[in-house]
This record gives C-alpha cells, sequence and structure tokens, in this order.
C-alpha cells in the first residue's frame, strides 16, 4: 500500500477531510465581480462562518483596520465567536483563495506550504495580478516552510485522495496553462511539490467555466477509494458528453495501489445567467454541487433552487455520515465565478 510517509520526496497533500486548524476566507469586498449582490454575498460569507467557526479557526484576509472592524461587528452581532476569527490585512482583488492561495503539504513530517504561480487564469483578468503577491505578503505571519512551484496553477485545478492520487484536466494544466509544456512536465511538478505518485487526467470542465475546467465543479474525492463525478442523464444537456467522457475515464482507471475507484454519479443542477448581465449576458452558467467543502465537522454544499439539489444533497450526505452537510443557495456567488471550494482553502493540522 502507498505509503505518503515514505514516498521519494517526503511530502504529500492531505486529503481535504483530514483535520484542519483553520479554513482561510478572503471578505468580498467591492473590487470584486459581485455589482449589486455585494451584500447577499457578504450574507452567504457569514452563514458560511457561522457554521464553520464552531469547529476550526477561520484566518479572514480583510483589507484593512476599517474592514476588519465592519466586518467583526457583523459577525458578533449574527452570533459568530470571535475569538475564533483571526484577521490577516493585505490588499488583494478577489476572493477565490483556493486559486491564489497556498496549497498547505505536510514536508518532512511538518505542515508547509506551496506558492503556485498565478496568471489570472490564462491572463484573461490581468486586473486581479496583485493577487498573485498576497500570500507573498502574509508569508511571515503563516510562519511555515514555503515551497515556490515553478508551474502556473490554481488549486482548484487538482484534488487529492490523501494517499497520492491527484485528479485534475488537461483543459486546464496542459491546453490553458503552462503551454509548452507536457502533461509527464506537470506530472513532475506536481510529483515534486506534492507528492503526487498518480495523477488522473480528464479531459475536460464545464461549459462556460472561466477557470479552463477546474476539477473542483467536475469530480471530487470523499474518501482514499470513492469519487463523486458530475454527470447529466439527458444527452441533450450541453454538459453531457464532456461529463460522460469523464465519467467513462474515472471508471476505468487505478488508484495508487492499482485498484479501481469507485465513482458515484453526482447530478448536476442547471442555471442560466440572467438575461441583460452586461458580463455574463444569458449563457449558461458553470454551476456543480461537486464545488462543496469539507470542513471539520460539516460540509457545505452549493445549491441553486434546482430540481436535482435535494437528491445531490442527500448523495453527499451519504459520503459524510459523522458530518453535518449543510445546502446553502449560491445563485448570487456564482456570478464572481465560482462557490464554496473556490473562496475557501483547508490548513491541515
Amino acid at each position: 500500500m502507498f505509503d505518503n510517509k515514505t514516498n521519494k520526496n517526503n511530502l504529500f497533500m492531505p486529503a481535504e477531510w483530514e483535520r484542519h486548524s483553520a479554513t482561510w476566507l478572503a471578505w468580498p469586498n467591492d473590487d470584486d465581480y459581485f455589482g449589486d449582490r455585494i451584500e447577499k454575498i457578504k450574507k452567504i460569507y457569514v452563514k458560511m462562518i457561522s457554521f464553520l467557526h464552531k469547529d476550526e479557526n477561520i484566518k479572514l484576509i480583510v483589507l484593512n483596520q476599517e474592514t476588519q472592524d465592519k466586518v467583526g461587528l457583523l459577525l458578533k452581532e449574527n452570533g459568530v465567536d470571535l475569538s475564533k476569527i483571526i484577521f490577516y490585512q493585505t490588499e488583494y482583488m478577489d476572493v477565490w483563495v483556493r486559486d491564489y492561495g497556498p496549497t498547505f503539504i505536510k514536508k518532512d513530517g511538518n505542515l508547509a506550504w506551496v506558492k503556485w504561480q498565478y496568471d489570472c487564469y490564462g491572463g484573461k483578468f490581468p486586473e486581479l495580478s496583485k493577487d498573485n503577491n498576497v500570500f507573498l505578503n502574509l508569508a511571515d505571519k503563516i510562519n511555515l516552510k514555503m515551497l515556490e512551484a515553478d508551474i502556473v496553477m490554481e488549486g482548484g485545478a487538482i484534488d487529492t485522495n490523501g494517499c497520492g492520487t491527484i485528479l485534475t484536466t488537461e483543459e486546464c494544466l496542459v491546453l490553458n496553462r503552462n503551454k509548452g509544456k507536457s502533461k509527464k512536465d506537470t506530472e513532475f511538478a506536481l510529483e515534486k511539490m506534492i507528492g503526487a505518485s498518480n495523477v488522473v487526467w480528464l479531459n475536460k470542465g464545464l461549459l462556460n467555466d472561466h477557470t479552463d475546467g477546474h476539477i473542483d465543479e467536475v469530480a471530487r474525492f470523499v474518501s482514499p477509494s470513492k469519487i463523486l463525478c458530475g454527470y447529466e442523464d439527458d444527452a441533450s444537456e450541453e454538459n453531457y458528453e464532456r461529463l460522460d467522457e469523464n465519467f467513462k475515464i474515472l471508471e476505468n482507471v487505478l488508484d495508487q495501489d492499482g485498484n479501481k475507484f469507485e465513482v458515484v454519479k453526482l447530478p448536476m443542477p442547471h442555471m442560466y445567467y440572467e438575461d441583460g448581465d452586461k458580463e455574463h449576458n444569458g449563457k449558461k452558467a458553470p454551476v456543480s454541487y461537486s464545488n462543496f467543502y469539507i470542513g471539520n465537522k460539516t460540509v457545505l454544499v452549493s445549491l441553486f433552487n434546482d430540481k436535482n439539489d435535494d437528491k445531490a444533497l442527500e448523495i453527499i450526505k451519504s459520503c459524510f455520515p459523522d458530518r453535518n452537510v449543510v445546502g446553502i443557495d449560491c445563485r448570487d456567488l456564482i456570478y464572481g465565478g465560482g462557490a464554496f471550494h473556490c473562496i475557501t482553502q483547508q490548513e491541515p493540522i
């Protein structure tokens, strides 16, 4: 059996369900892409923090002292224990800490973190460039060994079973990041930085996903041997072919020990951006139930007022019988480009 602690680089990336010391978040500010939805987004953050902070600390990035005071008051008014909130003040543009933030690993038995290169989703959003420096600015306060990667990647592009197997997509890491590098080059970098011994490549993510196919919108590990895979039963749905292809790939790949995974179909929600929205113009939104976040005792699931909400929630609940699985409406949050997994980053113990 694969032993994380004896891989040749003596490092590994813990699975999300392993115990956390904290969850990282960045408070939504007026520079985000939420427009007139910003107050609704703040309410979603308060609800998230209310659930998560009961079981782990929240490390919350804010712009300045004025923002910290306002956020602290808002959280206190909503019953949050501020002793569980650790504020960090720095400049940032967006809230997607999963993507520009650290990937925490264990190296030589100690907690460390990987700083990936961040190019604003293949250069599509150059105004986000300052987010590449957010955690460099906070490095002294994190006070852990930092490993700086030489490849461009966002944290939402990978998912791990904690035993050396990594899920990702070719659409993101081969076609739209690190152009000129091969799959083998990327696999070598993942082995070097997070101890990946087995990289499973899916082909594509969701239609209209500005991240170019992040894995956390299509397939997620829920145990070392079990994967939830987004799936459409209706062949007329726009994502049907790419999701069907992903499912067939996962049915036939092997884990780090040479065994097949249990692959469970997770239904998909269906949402179109509002007609007339200047940014999205009525397009199909890249929404998914697989963008859930696994806290110490709480799992936050993104819901979309869809007929499949309850079914998806029950499937995810069955995977985490010892955790409180909570569904929260994310129809406003998706206008910024993602959901719960995108805005969180776990810091393991």
